[in-house]
């Protein structure tokens, strides 16, 4: 509440200090805003009339003279709940979730995003009424959709820039398309749709459920392509248009004349990415086709796909080597389909050979905690995020009319 006075404190304001954990108690509302009594019950009854806030246990009793203990406030996380899908090249997985995050149901299957956004959003309009029925939901209890998506994009406008693996989607209202299959398929309205990277939401989802503290948190997906994801403060990092991330597309000389399906030469996705170990697998015989292909070899100790898998890391490791430098993280996540030991040891054999001490001395190299979760939870996230911050609140509020 910087820059505000306490007399401008809002019953979003008073929700954000609850829902962080800030300040629990009416009391604790007092003191933070300087509101007095009369003004934080009058903006909490807006809460709990939207059924947002609920009361919890009594608290500890604060005065040396005894008296009833505090009653907590508690965001309610069951008043709603969220949809997020999490699409890759040839697979996607849909869930609901509850506002905390917890995944009431979930399904995954065959999506080929190439097929284009309108038979695979009006799919996943058909998979988020199934799964609304399966955990026993409404779909007037949907507040939101999100959406990770394997490309670049733009947040503000929720559209995907020249993505190199989506032919069909550029500059496709992805928000919109999605809105109206939800409709088609539940008969609810429209609710508002959030899109962004699928290695964004991963690291979003990845830092907020166990790096909570980590000031500076790197996650990098390899599957049939490479991306990397990026916290800050706690906020993702994006760059001036969503491109931010896209290590994929570096340059590196190893891959001087292999062509990227971005249709540059040298790019780091062309001989790194599990499309690229695919590819040379395929080549030498093994049947593979992507970066699932590969991973259930890895699961299966294929030797071939193991070398490939490592080499594959070093040259990952290489350019990691830069990133850690620049960004000095506290924590960089390795996930995706190649995310195995193979993968991950040839990514610290070139990362520690070629980055500064410096920049490694407090870094934790970890995999995934979610797994195939983690860009469904962190859509989540960011919707909830979006919905209930400080100046939405005050919009929804005056829209339910409390």
């Amino acid at each position: 509440m910087a820059g505000r006075s306490a007399s401008q404190a809002s019953a979003g304001e008073l929700l954000e200090l609850v829902r962080s954990g800030r300040a629990t108690t009416r009391g604790a509302l007092q003191q933070v805003t300087g509101l007095s009594r009369a003004t934080v019950g009058q903006r909490l009854d807006r809460l709990f009339r939207a059924g947002w806030l609920r009361e919890g246990a009594g608290g500890p009793v604060d005065s040396p003279l005894g008296g009833r203990p505090s009653i907590t406030l508690e965001f309610d996380d069951a008043h709603a709940v969220v949809l997020t899908a999490d699409l890759d090249t040839r697979h996607a997985r849909a869930a609901v979730l509850t506002l905390s995050g917890e995944i009431l149901a979930e399904h995954g299957g065959t999506l080929v995003i190439e097929d284009g956004p309108e038979p695979v959003l009006g799919e996943l309009g058909r998979w988020f009424a199934e799964l609304l029925e399966k955990a026993g939901r409404g779909a007037r209890e949907v507040c939101g959709i999100g959406l990770a998506v394997p490309g670049p994009v733009d947040c503000e406008t929720g559209r995907v820039i020249q993505p190199p693996i989506m032919p069909g989607w550029d500059g496709y209202d992805i928000r919109g398309r999605l809105a109206r299959a939800f409709t088609e398929h539940t008969g609810a309205g429209e609710v508002p749709v959030l899109v962004d990277n699928d290695a964004n939401l991963m690291a979003y989802g990845e830092q907020r459920t166990g790096y909570p503290h980590c000031s500076a948190f790197v996650l990098v997906k390899v599957s049939t392509g490479i991306g990397a994801g990026v916290v800050v403060d706690g906020s993702l990092y994006r760059g001036i248009d969503g491109g931010a991330g896209d290590i994929g597309h570096i340059r590196v000389p190893e891959g001087a004349d292999v062509l990227c399906r971005c249709g540059s030469y040298g790019c780091l996705a062309a001989v790194a990415s599990g499309g690229a170990v695919a590819r040379r697998l395929a080549e030498a015989g093994v049947p593979a086709a992507s970066g699932a292909d590969v991973r259930d070899l890895l699961e299966a100790g294929h030797p071939e796909a193991t070398g490939l898998a490592r080499e594959a890391g070093r040259r990952v490791g290489d350019v990691l080597a830069t990133v850690v430098t620049l960004l000095n993280p506290g924590v960089l996540m390795i996930a995706g389909d190649l995310a195995g030991t193979p993968f991950v040891t040839g990514v610290r054999e070139l990362l520690y050979q070629r980055a500064l001490p410096r920049s490694t001395a407090r870094l934790d190299v970890v995999t995934s905690r979610l797994g195939e979760r983690a860009g469904l939870v962190g859509a989540g996230a960011l919707v909830v995020e979006h919905l209930y911050a400080p100046e939405r609140v005050e919009e929804r509020l005056r829209a339910l009319g409390v």
